[in-house]
């Protein structure tokens, strides 16, 4: 005969435990959130400074860039901001995020106790994936938003002009950089399933974070050695400015479908790995 599985006390409910709001509280007062989120709305600031100081913003090389038009409209300035910090700024963010969640957890010798309340596993690492994920959202749509109104009152509001020449209508512009950063969010999930799988095999925080940040960098890197040819197409980072796409007369979906299809199936192996090897980790020792 085979044993009967142990009854549950009474009023237990696996799925009611930690609590979403509970774990987004607890991320909301801790001190490196707030920092994050001033961070990010002083960058537009710091931005419109340095442009008052050192006069029409260019691009380097005689390169046309986003930043040869910053200074054109408030919506102009909202997508140079998301073209300054997409390549590392807003990584930090998304790492820290998730990345910080678990190993913390386990640094306080904390992680144990919410284990023992008992909190499933799955669900202890569903709530906090859940929760980083939102934060880092959150850090997607701060900065934006921030550098709109900023950009709005310092250089006027009108239609997004294009480096390449032309311009996009005012009305159509919003929706266009609610597009580019749905797909910047979409690209760092590969950065955030990476560091919430670090922060599920080490108790050091920082080991978690700084591994996801330098491993990104060292896509980035990869990705600028053209010898590597087609190879490059398999990197993340090979698509991560693919949302320039969207701001064009005519908006182009090709590059974006293609990097976020290899962002979302490495996020998917690195979130199977974070939870295949934390249902089987010892938490005790």
């Amino acid at each position: 005969m085979s044993a009967n599985p142990a009854p549950m006390a009474p009023g237990y409910r696996p799925r009611r435990t930690l609590p979403l709001r509970v774990e987004a509280l607890r991320q909301l007062r801790r001190r490196r959130t707030l920092v994050i989120a001033a961070i990010l709305t002083l960058l537009p600031f710091v931005l419109v400074a340095a442009f008052a100081i050192g006069g029409d913003p260019g691009g380097r090389n005689g390169r046309i860039t986003l930043m040869d038009t910053a200074t054109a409209s408030g919506a102009n300035f909202a997508a140079t901001a998301l073209f300054v910090s997409a390549g590392f700024l807003l990584v930090v963010p998304v790492a820290l995020f998730c990345g910080d969640t678990v190993a913390s957890e386990a640094s306080w010798s904390s992680l144990r106790y919410l284990l023992a309340a008992p909190v499933p596993r799955a669900r202890l690492l569903l709530s906090k994936l859940t929760v980083g994920l939102a934060f880092s959202a959150a850090a997607m749509v701060v900065l934006p938003l921030v550098a709109l109104g900023v950009g709005t009152a310092a250089y006027g509001w009108g239609p997004l002009q294009l480096p390449t020449g032309g311009a996009l209508p005012a009305a159509d512009a919003v929706p266009r950089l609610a597009v580019v950063v749905g797909y910047v969010f979409v690209s760092q999930l590969v950065t955030a399933a990476l560091a919430f799988w670090l922060s599920t095999v080490t108790d050091a925080p920082l080991g978690a974070v700084g591994g996801a940040v330098g491993l990104t960098i060292v896509g980035n890197v990869l990705d600028q050695v053209t010898a590597l040819g087609t190879w490059r197409d398999v990197l993340p980072a090979h698509w991560q400015y693919s949302w320039a796409d969207a701001l064009q007369p005519r908006m182009e979906w090709s590059g974006m479908v293609q990097g976020a299809s290899v962002s979302v199936a490495y996020a998917l192996v690195l979130a199977a790995l974070a939870f295949r090897g934390f249902a089987r980790k010892d938490v005790v020792s």
